[in-house]
């Protein structure tokens, strides 16, 4: 019985607490994006870490809805402060490409290709924006594609030639990419 604890123990199948949905939250940078969770286990990061991440999205939010995928850019953000990082240590890049370019597209760019639905990204990429440190890139060819301009981006998004180029160029000033 002995042996049996010990291997169920070694596992982590002891009854041991887990958090759930209910034990994630926000802050301490965004308040209403980003939720995380606490981690009292987790390896210590030295204070003076420095992470410069690239987020590759390809995946358009519903119409209406916010991006999974760019809230995790915030959560992203939220997580590492919570570990003791300060948050312009904490590097953004995010490469929309295919429908995600969608996501930050101008309200009437959106509106007008979405059914009149709102964009509710907006809001989260001017306040990952307006933090410092955190950059946005479209694909020109997808924008070429969709009939998207310059004009039609949120203020602060940049249109790059490529979203391959934009992660060569990424990867060349030190960032690395997060696997989604």
């Amino acid at each position: 019985m002995i042996r049996m604890f010990a291997v169920l123990a070694a596992l982590g199948l002891t009854g041991a607490a887990h958090a759930g949905p209910d034990d994630f939250s926000y802050g301490p940078v965004f308040e209403t994006y980003g939720r995380v969770a606490e981690v009292p286990d987790a390896e210590a990061l030295p204070a003076d870490t420095v992470l410069r991440v690239a987020f590759d999205i390809a995946e358009g939010a519903e119409p209406g809805e916010v991006s999974r995928r760019i809230d995790s850019a915030a959560r992203f953000i939220n997580m590492h402060a919570r570990a003791g990082l300060e948050p312009m240590n904490v590097e953004v890049a995010i490469v929309l490409h295919g429908r995600a370019a969608w996501d930050v597209t101008t309200t009437d760019w959106y509106a007008a290709h979405q059914d009149g639905a709102q964009n509710a990204n907006a809001e989260l990429v001017a306040q990952l924006i307006d933090l410092g440190g955190v950059q946005f890139f479209v694909c020109g060819q997808t924008a070429a594609y969709y009939d998207i301009t310059g004009e039609d981006l949120l203020p602060g998004v940049r249109m790059s030639l490529s979203a391959m180029t934009a992660h060569a160029l990424l990867q060349q000033d030190g960032y690395t990419l997060n696997p989604f």
